[in-house]
């Protein structure tokens, strides 16, 4: 007997829209999106399980190596497309029937992966909520000014990238010295949002969802009128190595082409296009060690060293510059002894092999 199995509708319609995506047919992909609005799917759903869902998988193909950078970006505009079209074709409140309060939500200074923030204030505004969404790359003095002016019953700091924890952490505090509670959200944070509670937001959220419901139990701050000091925070600073990493950047950038010209000889034969790339490699590596310094956790700085190494892998580049990579980095910082412990970690994990999805940058 054989058995045959209904595809469920959000699979049915996330696979839909995957295929107008990568196919590049945005006309397609806005005629499925409002139709499916229009048949009464759940609207959070909508957003959260299929359009949410689309641009994950987007990330995890380019991550593989399966879909170029351009089509990754052609795609990942298609489905922000969809989303503003999205908010537009169905709004089940309008301004004046926001009855529940009113939050902002922004995304930290520096930070411009907005669709998660974007996805947040989307399904605040359908529970009725007043929301202020003031994009990405938000500085903290405007977000300040900004809650000043409105009065807001919350901010939710959104953040994709943990090289922006020390930015999160200012923001944090800053908000925290004038009255207001803050959720922070977005991977930056940690799946389980150790970096949230490391720097010490009142509230934290996996994704919009949670959030949402954080928000209708009602936040309570807890360092109401203070204002901080980070060494009072993060005692682990005093010894000065994440301040002299990122002082040194652009020296260690430099330094470390110049090493690795003169011991891998491949770099010799680099077109000045991929010693660009090259150099943007290193900048990476080093903010990543240098916001692991911040937070005090080699964990960040090996996931993403072992995350850099399998996009290597995915594209059958060799993992050799980047061992060598922080071989050199460990040769200038040999004076820093926490950050040779998180070299060494880094470098223990390459060696096993451990390549896995860790926190690293997204294309």
């Amino acid at each position: 007997m054989t058995s045959t199995t209904t595809p469920h509708p959000l699979h049915e319609l996330s696979e839909r829209l995957w295929a107008a995506a990568i196919d590049r047919d945005e006309p397609a992909a806005m005629r499925l999106v409002t139709a499916a609005a229009d048949a009464g799917v759940d609207a959070e759903a909508l957003l959260l399980d299929v359009v949410a869902g689309v641009q994950h998988r987007i990330g995890v193909e380019w991550a593989a190596d399966r879909i170029s950078v351009a089509a990754e970006h052609a795609a990942s505009a298609i489905t922000d497309r969809v989303l503003a079209a999205l908010a537009h074709h169905q709004n089940p409140h309008p301004l004046h029937l926001r009855t529940r309060g009113r939050v902002t939500v922004a995304c930290v200074e520096g930070e411009w992966h907005v669709l998660p923030a974007r996805l947040l204030a989307e399904v605040l505004t359908h529970r009725g909520w007043h929301v202020d969404f003031l994009g990405g790359h938000t500085p903290t003095p405007h977000l300040v000014a900004h809650v000043h002016q409105t009065n807001p019953t919350a901010v939710l700091l959104s953040a994709s990238l943990p090289t922006r924890l020390p930015t999160a952490h200012n923001a944090i505090s800053a908000l925290q010295s004038i009255g207001v509670s803050v959720m922070a959200g977005g991977a930056a944070f940690g799946a389980d949002g150790r970096y949230a509670r490391l720097l010490r937001a009142d509230a934290w959220a996996p994704d919009a969802r949670e959030a949402a419901a954080r928000l209708d139990q009602g936040l309570t701050q807890h360092h109401a009128g203070r204002r901080q000091q980070i060494d009072d925070d993060l005692p682990h600073l005093t010894d000065q190595e994440y301040t002299l990493v990122v002082t040194r950047r652009t020296a260690l950038v430099k330094q470390s082409l110049a090493a690795l010209d003169a011991r891998w000889p491949a770099m010799r034969t680099y077109s000045t296009a991929q010693r660009e790339r090259t150099a943007e490699d290193i900048a990476h590596i080093v903010d990543f060690l240098a916001v692991a310094l911040y937070v005090d956790d080699a964990e960040l700085f090996t996931g993403f060293t072992t995350w850099t190494a399998g996009i290597l892998h995915a594209r059958h580049v060799p993992a050799a510059g980047l061992h060598l990579g922080l071989e050199v980095l460990a040769g200038q910082l040999r004076d820093f002894p926490r950050t040779l412990t998180f070299l060494k970690t880094a470098t223990e994990a390459l060696q096993a092999g451990s390549h896995h999805t860790g926190p690293g940058i997204t294309a």
